[in-house]
């Protein structure tokens, strides 16, 4: 039976709090959120924590709304994966996070992970860092200074690693809305191979194009599992910036995509299977992007 080392519990009462207790206790404390990665963790004894600080009562840490001038949607880091699924406004702005939701775990893990924990746990096969990645969205990052803001890009320096202090916690994602939705020139996919059912990813690709006619103007594509720097494609986006749209186009961008990554060989596949399926899945999200942002159901 795989039983967690004993570890000292506190619940956060606030924000401020768990950031006294974060101050307080230094870097042997961890803070619990959904759990579903952190227990499993310490179960098989690969982290440590001395002090567990529970943020599961901060309620003003949940939610996704729309800023006052319609630019961007703020997701709060408590935010369930099941709620990021039910949002209408997610669903209406960022398909690919509504497609990467329904690959993510199960129905029972959706309704108690949190979309901050997943990112804070910064696992290399970890779905929504690729999303947000390809969204080019940013964190914010809340210490007792105040908070700053750091590109999704920029978040994660590592595998299980962040930019985040041990003194500091995520708050809440942003991601900036480039038009009003389907149909109306921009469009994201997100797509996956697993072994099974809500697996972590062999490979795994998101894309967010923006279309001027058969024009792609933009692209962000990122990629999980695939061992791509910061979970993005960058060299794939600049190879896609203004070109005209066509088949050859999605299938070289695929291409440029598999040349610069580097996946481990591991459980889940060899590193060869993992290049083509960089190549595939880029092509395929990409795909799947440009038929929404052309209004059509992909």
């Amino acid at each position: 039976m795989q039983v967690p080392a004993q570890v000292e519990y506190e619940k956060a009462a606030s924000v401020a709090d768990t950031l006294t207790l974060l101050e307080r206790y230094g870097p042997v404390a961890r803070i619990l959120a959904g759990g579903h990665s952190l227990i499993p963790m310490m179960k098989l004894r690969l982290v440590h924590p001395e002090v567990l600080i529970d943020i599961n009562g901060l309620s003003d840490l949940e939610y996704i709304t729309v800023s006052p001038d319609g630019s961007s949607v703020s997701i709060g880091a408590l935010t369930r994966h099941a709620g990021l699924l039910a949002s209408d406004l997610v669903g209406e702005h960022f398909q690919i996070l509504s497609d990467a939701e329904r690959v993510i775990a199960d129905a029972v893990v959706r309704e108690w992970g949190t979309i901050g924990g997943s990112l804070c746990q910064a696992d290399p096969s970890e779905d929504l860092s690729a999303a947000f990645a390809a969204l080019k969205g940013s964190m914010i990052i809340t210490g007792s200074g105040g908070a700053r803001e750091v590109s999704a890009r920029e978040f994660h320096t590592g595998p299980y690693e962040t930019v985040v202090g041990p003194a500091e916690m995520l708050t809440e994602i942003r991601l900036p809305v480039h038009s009003g939705g389907r149909g109306t020139g921009t469009g994201s996919a997100y797509v996956k191979v697993s072994r099974r059912a809500g697996d972590w990813a062999v490979g795994a690709a998101g894309a967010w194009v923006r279309m001027a006619g058969g024009q792609i103007e933009d692209a962000g594509i990122g990629l999980a599992a695939l061992g791509a720097t910061h979970f993005v494609a960058a060299e794939a986006e600049e190879f896609l910036a203004g070109r005209d749209m066509s088949e050859d186009v999605l299938a070289r961008a695929g291409q440029i995509a598999a040349e610069n990554c580097h996946p481990p060989a591991d459980q889940r596949g060899p590193a060869d299977y993992k290049k083509h399926l960089a190549a595939e899945l880029t092509a395929r999200a990409l795909r799947a992007a440009v038929t929404r942002a052309r209004g059509r159901t992909a």
